[in-house]
């Protein structure tokens, strides 16, 4: 049976106002450590949710069992859900309802080898970053995986959708017996996009025998290489972005739509049908995904919203739901696209720099102040010191604290190359998302400590 069809035959036991959506994940896992392989994988699920609307209010259950009997136990418990709300409440609830059916785009973002998960590639990548680190002296540490999702979504409306996705991703984090080291990632739609041997070899390239330097707290100049830099927007998404957080007056952008906020430059657009992307036909309230400029020039244009937040702004839902009646947390923009620029390399951008910083990914970053965008982490895994133009010594990682927005505000050039930036972190449903994006240049990054 598709999942298609499994969505339809759950939703035959509800009543009322409802939707049903079936996620099959299949994915491997190839986690590593000390070029060993430590933990294998292979994960096939499949899940029903319910989302029941009853009065405006909401209700939502979910399980495994597919059964007619499970599905009815679902149907009813999100059901009852939904009623009891209702009654809790004074007044009718704020949910818009669900959507009418209409066409979703098609995309290029399933690979059919890749949904073959043949462990045998998996064991070759892993060998092959054991051998690369090995060859300058170095350990590998990290993970390998791939994945299919197949999601459908059949409502009370009419709606009758489906979707299939691939992915894929590497992370590569060489290390030397002191503790120094390095680190590259690479993600696709396809494991054809991975090249094992390349990252390894990046991430190997940056272990050095020399003394790391002692930056002292300050401003300063820094090259931010494209894993840094989708970092920070993937907050800048969660901050400025968030249509919910944008209604109620929180967010960094309300009261700006149209000011600007960042450097002439500086072009970012939600296109989850994009090149280089993980592309997604539809979101999880089955809003067909569309392209959405949210910085133009430097200008800010817009926010994201599912029906939630759409429905308190006075809105349309723009296809940013990440589960039905939208989450508590608000949208999320999940295929950020930062237009590249003119320098060919991350040498080229450090070229004008006397004195700054080099950054190859942020950690352990949280937000300090959502209004202004302000961030806090630390540099890891490859922190190097600019002078006269050129990336010489290591430095030991940094902490930091900044401005995303006062960030993009001061940058002054952006490489060519894109790259898609992601952390592959599937502690729940596997949802594969990133934010591709150049490395950058920006002025005054503010080092506020050193890591112990």
């Amino acid at each position: 049976m598709s999942e298609l069809s499994l969505a339809e035959r759950a939703l035959s036991f509800t009543r009322g106002e409802a939707q049903a959506t079936v996620t099959r994940e299949r994915s491997l896992f190839s986690r590593f450590a000390v070029s060993r392989p430590t933990q294998a994988t292979r994960v096939d699920d499949v899940s029903v949710s319910i989302f029941r609307v009853h009065e405006g209010h909401t209700g939502s259950a979910e399980t495994n069992d597919v059964s007619d009997a499970g599905l009815r136990d679902v149907a009813a418990q999100a059901d009852a859900a939904a009623r009891s709300a209702a009654h809790a409440a004074p007044s009718a609830g704020d949910c818009p309802g669900l959507v009418a059916p209409a066409a979703v785009p098609a995309h290029d973002g399933y690979d059919a080898v890749t949904a073959l998960l043949d462990p045998a590639v998996a064991g070759a990548a892993l060998r092959t970053a054991f051998d690369a680190c090995a060859a300058r002296g170095a350990e590998a540490f990290g993970l390998w995986t791939a994945g299919v999702v197949d999601t459908a979504i059949a409502s009370s409306t009419g709606v009758a959708v489906a979707d299939t996705t691939t992915d894929a991703f590497m992370k590569v984090i060489a290390r030397d017996r002191d503790g120094r080291s390095g680190w590259a990632t690479g993600a696709g739609a396809a494991i054809s996009d991975l090249d094992p041997a390349a990252l390894a070899e990046r991430a190997a390239a940056k272990v050095t025998r020399v003394t790391p330097v002692v930056l002292e707290a300050g401003e300063y100049p820094v090259v931010l290489e494209a894993d840094a830099v989708g970092a920070l927007l993937d907050f800048l998404g969660a901050m400025a972005f968030n249509g919910l957080s944008h209604a109620d007056g929180r967010g960094a952008l309300a009261g700006r739509l149209g000011e600007t906020i960042a450097a002439p430059g500086i072009a970012l657009s939600d296109a989850p049908l994009g090149a280089g992307t993980l592309p997604h036909a539809f979101d999880a309230e089955a809003v067909p995904k569309a392209p959405l400029a949210l910085i133009q020039d430097g200008v800010a244009r817009a926010v994201v919203h599912d029906r939630r937040s759409a429905g308190r702004a006075g809105a349309e839902s723009t296809g940013h739901a990440l589960i039905p009646g939208g989450s508590s947390y608000g949208p999320h923009p999940t295929n950020l696209v930062l237009t590249g620029g003119d320098a060919s390399t991350e040498a080229e951008l450090a070229a004008p720099i006397e004195r700054g910083i080099y950054v190859t990914r942020l950690w352990y970053v949280n937000p300090v102040h959502e209004k202004s965008t302000l961030l806090t982490g630390t540099t890891r895994d490859g922190t190097f010191l600019i002078e006269d133009g050129q990336v010489t010594r290591p430095l030991l990682d940094v902490r930091f604290t900044d401005s995303v927005l006062r960030l993009l505000s001061a940058t002054e050039a952006l490489g060519t190359a894109q790259h898609l930036a992601c952390e592959a972190d599937f502690y729940g449903r596997r949802f594969a998302s990133g934010v591709v994006c150049p490395p950058l240049r920006a002025q005054g990054f503010r080092v506020t400590g050193r890591t112990v």
